[in-house]
């Protein structure tokens, strides 16, 4: 599975603030965007993965130049072919999964070759490429270790790109950190007498909980709603509700909806987890200000059974 909890949390969040901020807004038609959201997360993990293998194509497309001049020299005759044959890499590079399912989502680097380059000229100008390189050592895993180093190190940081993937989709970068997780895995996951890859699915078939946790979240933040920003007015010391930033009010929403509906979530986790996200996408005060919120209502809604759980360790 792609995607923990955190991640729905925020995707949810940044679906709700657009509801929040429309005029006339359709939770059904908001909803559509979530699943959305998360479909685009998969394109961004693909993107990656693709990304790779671009780099396979470049370096032929060097040893191809270079045996095609007019005067080449011993080394265009004779090129260290090590990166183009690594087993990993070749393995990706041919993963008919990988390709179909590109081109079925219209994936493909092919309107940005000058940024492939200069992204595949910076991995060649690093000391683990040089190193890779000049190494007499051979074998499959000599490999992996190699290419999830220049994935990890080198590929996935270069500027350029973060500001390409944000010109596809705004979000792209709040997701790179766990798509990028992703291709990790699914790159240790490859054996080397495998023909084709494992793509990591969004929702497993064995584990629904998470698709569950997503629809339920949203669904009862937006049921909930009037009843959860009135008791943030209740609590808010002389706070109107329109004083306090949306940010701030989402956050707090979501988090009293989930206290009350998942029995099996710790109260601590929720509430570390808002103010975690709020860090990021809400004011520098914030944090504090949710935090006093939600431990005052929280300890109300408790004394009035509102808030129950259930299970060892939950129960506080």
């Amino acid at each position: 599975m792609l995607l923990n909890r955190r991640h729905i949390r925020i995707k949810i969040l940044q679906v709700l603030f657009a509801y929040h901020s429309d005029e006339k807004p359709d939770a059904v038609i908001y909803e559509k965007t979530l699943h959305g959201s998360f479909e685009k997360f998969r394109d961004l993990y693909l993107y990656l993965l693709q990304l790779i293998t671009e780099m396979q194509s470049l370096a032929i497309d060097k040893i191809e130049a270079g045996r095609n001049k007019k005067l080449p020299t011993p080394e265009d005759l004779h090129p260290n072919t090590k990166f183009v044959t690594n087993g990993l890499l070749r393995i990706l590079a041919n993963s008919k999964a990988l390709e179909k399912e590109c081109k079925s989502r219209v994936i493909s680097w092919n309107e940005n070759r000058d940024l492939l380059k200069q992204i595949f000229k910076i991995l060649q100008e690093t000391d683990d490429y040089k190193e890779y390189m000049l190494s007499k050592e051979r074998g499959f895993e000599h490999d992996r270790e190699y290419l999830l180093r220049f994935f990890r190190r080198h590929i996935i940081n270069v500027e350029l790109m973060h500001d390409y993937l944000e010109e596809l989709n705004i979000f792209w970068i709040d997701d790179l950190d766990l798509a990028s997780s992703m291709v990790l895995k699914t790159l240790k996951k490859i054996e080397e007498n495998e023909d084709d890859v494992n793509l990591l699915p969004l929702w497993d078939d064995e584990n629904k909980d998470e698709f569950k946790f997503m629809i339920d979240l949203y669904r009862k933040s937006l049921g909930m709603g009037t009843e959860t920003e009135a008791l943030i007015t209740k609590y808010a010391e002389n706070w109107e509700s329109d004083r306090i930033a949306t940010m701030d009010l989402i956050l707090m929403k979501m988090a009293l909806t989930e206290a009350s509906i998942f029995p099996e979530i710790p109260l601590k986790v929720t509430l570390n987890e808002y103010i975690e996200i709020s860090k990021f996408y809400s004011t520098p005060k914030s944090s504090v200000f949710i935090n006093g919120m939600l431990d005052k209502i929280f300890e109300v809604l408790k004394v009035e059974g509102k808030i129950k759980k259930t299970g060892r360790g939950l129960i506080e």
